[in-house]
């Protein structure tokens, strides 16, 4: 609970210091600019404040690790809900209106997250999660996010050493393999979800490691 703060706290924060030109740049995610994600990412804190008021009576169905639907084709960027993310972007007209959304909407779903019981079992997308679980999964979501947020922006904040960690066990764990050592948490955040090719390095050491059985990359959905 207290890395879901961390995390969305250290990304809002990187938003909020963006000057005005960095947000038409590209983002890390396939046709996104960055004002895209900035979209993208309103419409999660808006997720994480409905699901944590939709509890369920039932017992979990998924976990952090099991919530994911894992495919190994990259986006297209094509997709309708893209494009639907790329349209609410670009109606916003100026940047300040899209950091004043986020803020407003991004700091009620960080108080509801605090509040949460972390056993609560709330219903997302069909399934059933404690409210801890659906929130890790939100670390790994913020973390990947603030990633796609700095690809091409190298004078912003990356995010906090605690929520790379923490994402890179979660992706570990849905892969059903470590990375290896010699990979950098954002490396091996970056390098399994396909943002990032491997070097040449990289991919000896995946070889080394009897890694290149793994699919990747692991698209999650």
């Amino acid at each position: 609970m207290d890395l879901f703060s961390r995390a969305w706290t250290a990304l809002r924060t990187a938003v909020a210091e963006l000057p005005d030109e960095d947000f038409a740049r590209p983002s890390g995610c396939t046709g996104w600019l960055v004002r895209d994600l900035v979209s993208h990412l309103i419409t999660g804190a808006q997720d994480v404040l409905i699901t944590l008021v939709t509890p369920a009576d039932t017992a979990p169905t998924r976990t952090a690790v099991t919530y994911w639907d894992v495919t190994d084709t990259p986006p297209t960027g094509d997709d309708p809900l893209d494009a639907l993310t790329v349209r609410l972007a670009a109606a916003y007209e100026e940047p300040r209106l899209l950091r004043f959304h986020l803020d407003d909407v991004g700091s009620a779903a960080g108080r509801a997250a605090a509040l949460a019981d972390p056993d609560l079992r709330v219903g997302t997308r069909g399934e059933v999660l404690t409210a801890a679980d659906y929130l890790a999964t939100y670390v790994l979501e913020w973390t990947l996010h603030h990633l796609d947020l700095i690809a091409h922006l190298p004078a912003a904040a990356p995010p906090p050493a605690e929520s790379l960690a923490r994402a890179r066990e979660l992706l570990e764990a849905i892969a059903g393999t470590a990375f290896p050592a010699s990979f950098s948490d954002a490396d091996a955040l970056l390098v399994g979800t396909g943002r990032r090719a491997p070097t040449d390095a990289q991919r000896a050491a995946l070889a080394a490691a009897g890694r290149p059985a793994v699919r990747l990359p692991l698209v999650l959905g």
